[in-house]
């Protein structure tokens, strides 16, 4: 019998709360760069791909390895797919750079960094794009990685439902969630990120979730 790809009712507010947190909203605009971050799904390159015919930046820097949740999915790594995606799409290979070597969020941007000071591609303004989830995350750690440049995020602009249904599994877009929720503040607390002011509507969310059992993704 197959399970249905929804949220349960009895958590579905507390995990909206958390959804809309980490949507920053930004208004998106030109930008030097785009950068897209690997993850377990296409969104970063959907995104990348659209904003660039859309003409926001005329580089994308595709930037991330693997970890155990893609390796499956994307056995050449995260950044070599996204630009696959990127090309069958229309997007010129010439417009594109492949950061390989990134497993984590510091260093995506850290590589991405040094790749395009490599390629003498001057760099004032990034548009970040990320699943929707890692938005509020990655910001906080381009402000701490990379002060100098002013950073808009941007993610595939799906509802939750229907990312939910993307994945194909509630359960893990929760747990996700919820690892992200705490991301925010244990990174900042290690100097991975600045620090963000969470609500305390979504501190009680995140710890209803947590009692919930929601904690597969927790560090």
């Amino acid at each position: 019998m197959s399970v249905p790809v929804v949220i349960p009712d009895g958590i579905r507010a507390d995990v909206e709360t958390l959804w809309r947190h980490h949507d920053l909203g930004h208004e998106l605009r030109r930008c030097d760069v785009g950068i897209g971050l690997g993850s377990h799904d296409l969104g970063a390159a959907v995104v990348a791909t659209r904003l660039f015919h859309e003409g926001l930046f005329p580089w994308i820097v595709f930037t991330g390895a693997n970890a155990p949740t893609t390796v499956e999915r994307f056995p050449r790594g995260e950044a070599v797919h996204y630009r696959e995606y990127a090309v069958e799409h229309g997007v010129p290979a010439e417009s594109i750079l492949v950061e390989p070597r990134a497993t984590n969020t510091a260093q995506n941007l850290d590589y991405s960094r040094r790749l395009l000071a490599e390629r003498r591609i001057p760099v004032r303004s990034v548009l970040l794009m990320s699943r929707p989830y890692q938005q509020r995350r990655a910001y906080a750690t381009c402000k701490l990685m990379w002060p100098e440049v002013d950073v808009v995020c941007a993610s595939n602009p799906l509802e939750l439902d229907d990312y939910v249904g993307s994945i194909g599994d509630p359960r893990r877009v929760v747990d996700m969630l919820v690892g992200d929720t705490q991301r925010i503040e244990v990174y900042a607390e290690r100097g991975f990120a600045v620090p963000q002011k969470v609500p305390d509507e979504v501190q009680a969310a995140f710890g209803r979730l947590v009692a919930a059992g929601y904690t597969s993704r927790l560090v």
